[in-house]
This record gives C-alpha cells, sequence and structure tokens, in this order.
C-alpha cells in the first residue's frame, strides 16, 4: 500500500500530508485489499463565490479498478476527511461487487469449466464547452459484460463510461441519467 500526496498550484505542508497519509492511509487499511495505490491531489479553487474551495481528490488504483474520490469543503482538513470516509464507502462497495463476484465465480468455474480471466481497462475523454478536446486518453478496449461496466461506472464516479461489449463485440456507451438509473448507447451493426 502506498500513498502519495500533492498539492495542485500549492505548496503541501509536512502537517497536511501526515494528515492526509494518516486518514486515507486508515481508510485503505480498513478494507485490507492489496496491492493498493492511492494518489491524493490537493488544491484550494480561487472562485471567490464558492463557499467550499479546499478539494481533496483521491485515486486508488487495484488490480484492474480505479476508484476515484473528489470532495471540496470549507479547509483542506475537514475534505480529507470527508474524502477518507467516501474511500471507505466505495472500497466496501469495490470489495462487495468486485472481490465477492470473483469469488463466486471461482466456485462456479470449479463446478464447471474454466474461463480464462480478463483484465478490465477504462476510457474517459473530456470535451470543453468549446468544443475543443483538451484531454485524450488512449486505452486498449477489452470486453466487458453489461454488468461489469455498471460496476466500473459506480467505481469510478464518471458520468459515462465506454466499452466493448464481450456478446457482440461492439462499441458501448453506459451513462448516468440525471433522472435516477443508467441508459446504454449500442452501436448499429451494419
Amino acid at each position: 500500500m502506498s500513498i502519495t500526496v500533492a498539492g495542485r498550484k500549492m505548496p503541501v505542508t509536512d502537517a497536511l500530508r501526515q494528515y492526509a497519509e494518516e486518514k486515507i492511509g486508515n481508510s485503505m487499511k480498513v478494507m485490507d485489499i492489496d496491492p493498493l495505490v492511492a494518489e491524493v491531489v490537493l488544491y484550494v479553487e480561487k472562485n471567490p463565490a464558492n463557499p467550499r474551495p479546499a478539494c481533496c481528490e483521491v485515486t486508488l488504483r487495484t488490480k484492474g479498478h480505479i476508484i476515484r474520490v473528489e470532495e471540496c469543503e470549507e479547509d483542506m482538513y475537514a475534505a480529507i476527511d470527508v474524502a477518507a470516509a467516501k474511500v471507505v464507502r466505495q472500497l466496501r462497495k469495490y470489495k462487495t461487487k468486485v472481490i465477492d463476484r470473483k469469488l463466486r465465480a471461482v466456485d462456479e468455474t470449479i463446478r464447471t469449466e474454466p474461463v480464462p480471466a480478463k483484465d478490465l481497462d477504462q476510457l474517459m475523454e473530456e470535451l470543453t464547452a468549446d468544443e475543443e478536446v483538451v484531454r485524450v486518453k488512449e486505452i486498449e478496449f477489452e470486453p466487458l459484460t453489461e454488468e461489469e461496466a455498471l460496476v466500473k461506472i459506480d467505481l469510478l464516479g464518471h458520468d459515462f463510461f465506454a466499452y466493448t461489449d464481450r456478446d457482440t463485440s461492439m462499441v458501448n456507451v453506459l451513462y448516468r441519467r440525471d433522472d435516477g438509473g443508467y441508459g446504454l448507447l449500442k452501436q448499429t451493426e451494419e
């Protein structure tokens, strides 16, 4: 388990670094998942109209999955506290949905024939309001089921997730609807 604490356009004091490492580290120890790597980014938004300018972003990487948490509060210590609590919830969700499902799948494959394990990747593109591409991520699509894609979008906390359907080998986009639930965009067969 390793934790990296950095500041975005701000210096990180030793006290703040130690507090973040302690809080996020304790959150990670609760779930006992290995290997687990955490990146903590602290920053202050400059908008004076924002009542919660202190932000803490936590990105956890483990065995093909990424768990992301972002919280903003009035001061940095409160933002770290809230982010640490959210990390515990996300790790609990990861452990119950992903790890427990894999264990059940292993039990089922013992009874049936073995199925090859596949690593899962994620894709995200950010577009500005001006329709200018400001960030490009290149990623290798690996086949997923709709259920696996739902788990990935939940763990990432993003509004959409693109993946290749395992059954049809077509590209699908799963998105979070404003009125609740999820929507699925499927590529048409030509």
